[in-house]
C-alpha cells in the first residue's frame, strides 16, 4: 500500500480479509492531513470495510489472488473513494432492504451491510468497465 501523491491516496490489496485492517489508519491520516473530521473518516472506513468484506467474501468464484484497487481523493467539498475489483458484477447501490426478522448473520448475507454503505455515504455509484466493478463512494466533508 502506497500513497502516490498528496492529492490522492492509492491503495492496493489482494482478496484477503486480513489486508483490510491496514487501510483504516491510512485513510485516517489522509483525512487528518486535510482537516477532514474524524467522524467522516470513521464513516468512510466503515463503509469501505463493509464493501471490501463483501467483495472478498462473495465476489470471486475461485481461490486465486485478485487485486483490489482503492483511490481516495478530496474533490472540493467531497471525499471520493473509488474501488475497482475484477469480481462478479455486483451493484452495492442496489442493496435490498434486509428482512428485519432474520438473524443477524442472515441479515448481513441479505444486504444489511450494503444498506450501511448506502447510509454512510452521500452517493454510491456502480459502473462495469473492462470486466471490473468500479464503485464510487462520495461523502460531503462540510459541517452539517
Amino acid at each position: 500500500m502506497t500513497e502516490t501523491a498528496t492529492a490522492a491516496l492509492e491503495l492496493g490489496l489482494v482478496n484477503d480479509l486480513r489486508q483490510i485492517a491496514g487501510i483504516a489508519g491510512k485513510i485516517d491520516r489522509f483525512c487528518a492531513d486535510r482537516e477532514i473530521s474524524p467522524e467522516i473518516a470513521y464513516g468512510v472506513n466503515l463503509a469501505l470495510e463493509e464493501l471490501l468484506s463483501n467483495t472478498i467474501e462473495h465476489g470471486y468464484p475461485d481461490d486465486e489472488p485478485h487485486r483490489i484497487e482503492i483511490i481516495l481523493r478530496q474533490e472540493g467539498e467531497s471525499l471520493v473513494v473509488i474501488v475497482v475489483d475484477d469480481g462478479k458484477t455486483f451493484n452495492p447501490a442496489r442493496a435490498s432492504a434486509a428482512d428485519h426478522g432474520a438473524s443477524l448473520e442472515d441479515s448481513y448475507e441479505d444486504g444489511l451491510g450494503l444498506l450501511l454503505v448506502n447510509h454512510m455515504m452521500d452517493q454510491v455509484e456502480h459502473q462495469r468497465r473492462a470486466d471490473c466493478n468500479v464503485v464510487i463512494l462520495t461523502k460531503s466533508i462540510t459541517a452539517e
